[in-house]
């Protein structure tokens, strides 16, 4: 009978969270099922009383036969490909620094931390200014009154200057910036979890290392990145999903054009296909689009997951 009480009380407790759950998640995950197989579904429309829409696999199909979305695609699985492993790595040796640092060492971690709780549309503006050039680019006379600051330390060092997102910049160059950027941005969490991780591990384990006199390199590859080895695997992971869902970032710096204006929705991916298609007020292709998104993502993370239990040493 206690034990009765006892759970209706858990329960009592639990009804606003799970309420808000159920209205404000899960039916819109099951509408967005229903929505998806919905051809030609209009939102707006269907509000009017217009039902003329029918059951079947056309959205999908229209989705993954748009050029855009092949573009967005392959914008997205790049945007991965490259910053995941790269942040993680940074993050690995700067986690592995700052554990080596005892004085300044929560002040440190502190300033490390500060981009992961700021705007990330407000730092994506900061980085554009930086790499914005001011001026007429692209004429015979080019006149220019500001390079930014990145082409102010290149042309410091004797380089020359980089049209890096202004109108005439390449796709290569506004990848590189898109690139630092969100390397940039993932770190700070990042490096909280490792370094969480780093001053879990057992000091005997590097008091035995240093009686043998073990180079550094092999203690952090022999003894570091095994045991942390969990830790890397989750960030790992959920790398990959938040760099499949990429999008504010690019809008930070380029607008609701993701890319230059002579060459609108060059980065776009597949987050900012869904909202385009949500513009257009064509809600059943935005949710069969979100599908193939959450499918690629489930995919990637189980192929993650079975990598992990090869690799990972707990």
């Amino acid at each position: 009978m206690v034990e009765s009480k006892q759970q209706w009380k858990a329960w009592l407790y639990l009804a606003p969270a799970i309420v808000l759950l159920l209205v404000f998640t899960v039916w819109p995950i099951i509408n967005t099922v229903f929505m998806a197989f919905m051809e030609d579904y209009s939102g707006l429309a269907s509000i009017g009383g217009d039902q003329s829409f029918a059951f079947g696999i056309g959205n999908f199909s229209k989705v993954v036969q748009n050029s855009e979305f092949q573009s967005a695609l392959m914008n997205t699985i790049l945007l991965c490909v490259i910053t995941v492993p790269v942040s993680t790595i940074l993050a690995l040796l700067i986690a592995v620094a700052l554990n080596a640092i005892k004085p300044l060492r929560k002040a440190l971690q502190t300033i490390f931390f500060l981009p992961y709780v700021t705007n990330s549309i407000a730092i994506g503006m900061v980085f554009a200014a930086m790499f914005n050039v001011i001026g007429n680019i692209g004429v015979r006379r080019e006149i220019i009154t500001s390079y930014g600051i990145i082409n102010d330390i290149i042309r410091f060092f004797g380089g020359s200057w980089v049209n890096w997102i202004n109108n005439g910049s390449t796709y290569w160059a506004n990848m590189f910036v898109m690139i630092i950027y969100i390397v940039w941005n993932a770190l700070p969490f990042k490096i909280l979890i490792l370094l969480g991780g780093l001053q879990s591990i057992n000091k005997q384990y590097y008091e035995a290392a240093k009686v043998d006199s073990t180079p550094r390199w092999r203690v952090l590859w022999r003894i570091t990145v095994p045991l942390l080895s969990p830790m890397l695997a989750y960030v790992v992971i959920t790398g990959f999903i938040g760099g499949f869902k990429e999008y504010t970032s690019i809008v930070g710096i380029f607008g609701e054009s993701m890319g230059p204006a002579h060459e609108a929705h060059r980065l776009n991916t597949m987050v900012g296909l869904i909202y385009d298609s949500l513009a257009t007020n064509n809600q059943g292709r935005a949710s069969a689009a979100a599908l193939i998104l959450f499918g690629i993502i489930l995919v990637v993370t189980l192929i993650n997951l079975w990598v992990s239990k090869k690799r990972v040493h707990y």
